[in-house]
Order: C-alpha cells, then sequence, then structure tokens
C-alpha cells in the first residue's frame, strides 16, 4: 500500500537523503519517494505505520514535522462552486477593494488617471501581499519552495522575495523610476509564474504561498 504525506521543513537535497534514510530503517517500509513538492513523501510500506513512529523517525533526521497529504481535502473534487468560492474568496475580495479604492482615486477633475490609478493598485497589491507573507516568513519560504523555481534551489529567496515585494509597494507608493520599478516588476512576477504554471501543467497540488500561511489556498 502507498500512502502520501506533508513534510514541512525540507529545503534542498541533503534533507531529502537523510529523512529517506530514517523512512527506510523501519522495517515496514519498501520503499520511500521523497521531493521538495507536494507530496513531500509517497511511502510504500507492507502494513500501514502510524504517523507518531514516522514522525519519531523524522525526528532522528532533523527538524521535519510530516502530516498526512491532504487530510480535510478528500472530497475536493466533489466540492460546489460554492465551495470553490468560499476557498479563493479571500483572494478576490482583495481584488475587489483594491480596485475599488484605485478607481476612486483615480479620479480627478481633469479626468480618470488610468497611470496612477494603475500605480495605486500595484503599491496596494504589493503590500497587502507582503504584510500576509511576513505574518509567518518561514511558513512562506517553505511553501514556496514547494513549487517556485528559484526557491527549490535557493530556500532563503523565499525571505528575498517576501522583503522584494515590501519594497516594490514602496516603489509604486513613492512612484520611483517608474520604468526600472515597473521592468523589475515583471521579471519578478514572470519567474514566480514559471513555477506555478510548471506545477499547473504537471498536475500536481500545490500550496499557493502568496498570502502566506493565513489562508489554505
Amino acid at each position: 500500500m502507498k500512502h502520501d504525506y506533508k513534510i514541512s521543513g525540507i529545503t534542498c537535497n541533503n534533507c531529502i537523503s537523510k529523512i529517506k534514510s530514517e523512512f527506510l530503517k523501519i522495517g515496514d517500509i519498501v520503499e520511500a519517494d521523497i521531493q521538495q513538492t507536494a507530496p513531500q513523501a509517497t511511502l510504500e510500506m507492507q502494513k500501514h505505520i502510524p504517523l507518531k513512529k514516522l514522525q519519531e523517525a523524522l525526528d532522528r533526521a532533523g527538524n521535519y514535522t510530516i502530516s498526512e497529504f491532504g487530510a480535510g481535502m478528500k472530497d475536493h473534487e466533489s466540492k460546489s462552486s460554492a465551495t470553490w468560492f468560499q476557498t479563493y474568496k479571500p483572494v478576490l475580495l482583495l481584488f475587489f477593494f483594491l480596485l475599488l479604492i484605485s478607481t476612486i482615486l483615480a479620479f480627478k477633475e481633469t479626468g480618470f488617471e488610468w497611470m496612477l490609478a494603475m500605480r495605486i493598485f500595484m503599491s496596494g497589491f504589493f503590500l497587502i501581499f507582503s504584510f500576509f507573507t511576513m505574518l509567518d516568513l518561514k511558513g512562506f519560504a517553505e511553501a514556496y519552495a514547494g513549487y517556485d523555481i528559484i526557491a527549490q534551489r535557493f530556500f532563503n529567496w523565499g525571505y528575498i522575495y517576501a522583503t522584494l515585494e515590501l519594497l516594490l509597494g514602496i516603489a509604486f507608493a513613492v512612484d520611483f523610476n517608474p520604468l526600472i520599478t515597473s521592468l523589475f516588476t515583471i521579471i519578478l512576477m514572470a519567474t514566480g509564474l514559471t513555477g506555478v504554471l510548471r506545477s499547473v501543467f504537471n498536475n500536481r497540488k500545490i500550496q499557493c504561498a502568496c498570502l502566506g500561511t493565513v489562508f489554505n489556498l
């Protein structure tokens, strides 16, 4: 029988090697497939092994925690569109309010200023997103390393990315060199999008880290 698990704390190939080694020391585990992307562990076992015993093996490997992958979401495919809305409600509301305030503030006596509206929207976008990621930087970095092409190779990129979001929010707010700010934004977001698209094309479920660990997206 095979079971999928989520393991928090995997940052490199060395982590993978240590975890796999400890799991294989458990007699009833026949094969252990460990990776940084979700599910982080697929274990083939002769009989069911309690989660507590798996955690004990992880404790010997290092500072890792294990949980059943997809726990509480086994009926995901049968969920209705209303449930989908509830899942993504925080993101939808965030974009709605950003569009609303950007539109209101961009109306001047001379008419509607599109560039001002865009700058306000982008400033709010980065400031809000950086706020949520910084509420739990370690958790964000771990989730981001699950699919981002840079964070998978350099774990601390998650911390840097959250800081860059904050700086971009400030740059848009003060209208700092629009050309440089916009080009840097395009490069940063395109890099992040690459990892997301790769996961989508591979039909892989990931925990979206855009709003940190506050919301389960």
